[in-house]
């Protein structure tokens, strides 16, 4: 296992006497593990260096837990989301992206039964949503330009942001401090906190969100929502194999 992680991370060709060295292996008992791992197609040599790189073993490996990770977000998700609706006591959301939107993808009802807008499946509108708008904060800034310079931003309440610029400084407030809000812009009465969750590319894939009554729903300085959401974020993303640093 430590030969192979040597090659880490760009996989870059060795020859039998560097790995000896970087290891501090003896180069005999380096030789006989590189023919095993050759064999069975982890390492592949290449003919006109002698030297050993990554081989199509790997690549079958890395391919399963990429398709693993990319097909089973709400099942990975579940006990963390069911988790955080135990200890908030409040109806919690999972906001997968889907295209250029996001869905509902997991809703993990609190115990007061308070009906929030949508249901698993339906689409969210992305200028309104906590969810959908913590995923765009955080997308690329060409991402954000094309919503902005395209997308429609229709009025469904009267705190609902249409103004493009308005929307923009709000994306970038969001970044800033790490989770999103929907100030009862979907439907009064209701707000929501949303945060990001970053999938092994560190790309913004899907947000936890939790959504309630605008009285108990707050996102001020002594709010007990925001902590462990942003802690249930942080371990979705660790679960699809996230490493880098974002703003939570």
């Amino acid at each position: 296992m430590e030969i192979l992680l040597a090659f880490t991370p760009y996989n870059q060709e060795m020859g039998t006497v560097e790995i000896s060295k970087k290891l501090g292996f003896h180069k005999a008992t380096v030789s006989r593990i590189l023919l095993i791992l050759i064999r069975y197609g982890f390492l592949q040599q290449n003919p006109q260096t002698k030297k050993f790189m990554l081989g199509p073993s790997i690549t079958s490996l890395g391919w399963a837990i990429n398709h693993f990770l990319n097909t089973n977000l709400v099942h990975i998700a579940k006990p963390y989301i069911d988790e955080l609706r135990n200890i908030l006591k409040e109806t919690i959301v999972l906001e997968a992206l889907a295209g250029n939107s996001t869905v509902m993808a997991y809703i993990a009802e609190g115990p007061q039964r308070v009906r929030i807008a949508g249901t698993i499946g339906d689409r969210i509108p992305i200028h309104a949503a906590a969810g959908a708008k913590a995923i765009l904060a955080f997308s690329p800034h060409e991402v954000i330009d094309s919503f902005i310079n395209n997308g429609a931003m229709p009025r469904y309440t009267p705190n609902t942001i249409t103004d493009p610029k308005i929307f923009q400084r709000q994306l970038q407030d969001i970044r800033r401090q790490g989770f999103s809000f929907d100030n009862e812009e979907i439907d009064i009465g209701i707000n929501a906190v949303g945060v990001p969750i970053f999938n092994f590319e560190e790309k913004p894939v899907a947000a936890v969100v939790v959504a309630g009554p605008s009285p108990r729903i707050t996102w001020d300085d002594d709010s007990p929502i925001v902590v462990p959401l942003k802690d249930t974020a942080t371990k979705i993303s660790a679960q699809l194999h996230y490493n880098g640093e974002s703003n939570q």
